[in-house]
């Protein structure tokens, strides 16, 4: 019986260690799916299963193709690992292409910036701003309480102090009316309407109360906007980093499939 080659032990190795990392992923899913109480966290728990099981499956097809010289399905677990190499290199073009128009307004005298919707690109603007999808958001920020803590670190706030806080893209855009409405400042989430008009429509829709606030406001959902593109440049640059472990790992895949065939080539009594 002819010894494994490097390349073969090596894609067991990786694909026994993702499929050790596939369980506790699905284990969170199945957790999420039974014990979730917010809409945010039931949301999440479907996408982590089909990422646990998919991981699981992927890895068992290149732990059992590269060990047991399974050739079939090696090569079905190589053009899948071609294919995730192909949609990582879309997304990775798409995430930056989205995210790249958009930023905070800065104010004079103020800590904080303002954000403005037209700032962003069409389709996060579309995405974000479809009533449905912007309904499960607001549910997911009241849960959170972003806003009901906000309200409590800056409740004894002068305004002065207030005016120079560092707040994030979601606290500015969504717990504090704009800049443009020109209120009079009572405390971080109780403002005063003054006897200006205002060309904002986001000061019409303004609310003292901790459960509306500003969470209808265009400034709110160019926050979440702001705070979206934030987290997708992360993912971005995260997922460049693991395309890289995927392309190697493809690579010596690529090797442990001419090694299937080469030794089942031998025992046909062919020669390599």
């Amino acid at each position: 019986m002819m010894a494994f080659r490097l390349s073969n032990n090596l894609v067991g190795i990786l694909n026994l260690i993702t499929f050790l990392l596939s369980i506790p992923i699905l284990g969170a899913g199945i957790w999420l799916s039974r014990e979730g109480v917010s809409e945010c966290e039931r949301f999440l728990d479907k996408p982590v299963i089909v990422i646990g099981v998919f991981l699981m499956l992927v890895s068992l097809a290149g732990l059992i193709g590269a060990c047991c010289r399974v050739t079939w399905l090696l090569w079905l677990y190589l053009v899948v690992m071609f294919l995730l190499i192909v949609l990582g290199i879309v997304f990775t073009i798409f995430a930056f292409a989205v995210t790249n128009k958009g930023a905070g307004e800065v104010l004079s005298g103020r800590g904080y910036k303002e954000y403005r919707l037209g700032d962003y690109s069409d389709w996060l603007q579309k995405r974000v701003t479809n009533q449905k999808n912007w309904n499960k958001i607001k549910s997911c920020l009241a849960d959170s309480k972003v806003c009901t803590d906000f309200h409590d670190k800056y409740l004894n706030t002068s305004l002065t102090d207030f005016y120079q806080a560092h707040l994030s893209a979601i606290q500015s855009g969504c717990c504090k009316p704009s800049n443009d409405c020109e209120f009079t400042y009572e405390g971080p989430t109780n403002w005063t309407r003054g006897n200006g008009a205002s060309t904002n429509p986001d000061c019409n829709l303004w609310d003292n109360n901790l459960n509306t606030l500003c969470f209808n406001c265009q400034s709110c959902k160019a926050g979440f906007i702001d705070n979206l593109k934030s987290s997708w440049k992360k993912v971005a640059v995260v997922n460049i980093v693991f395309l890289i472990f995927l392309i190697v790992v493809y690579s010596v895949g690529c090797c442990a499939f001419r090694n299937n065939r080469r030794d089942n080539a031998y025992h046909q009594g062919w020669k390599p």
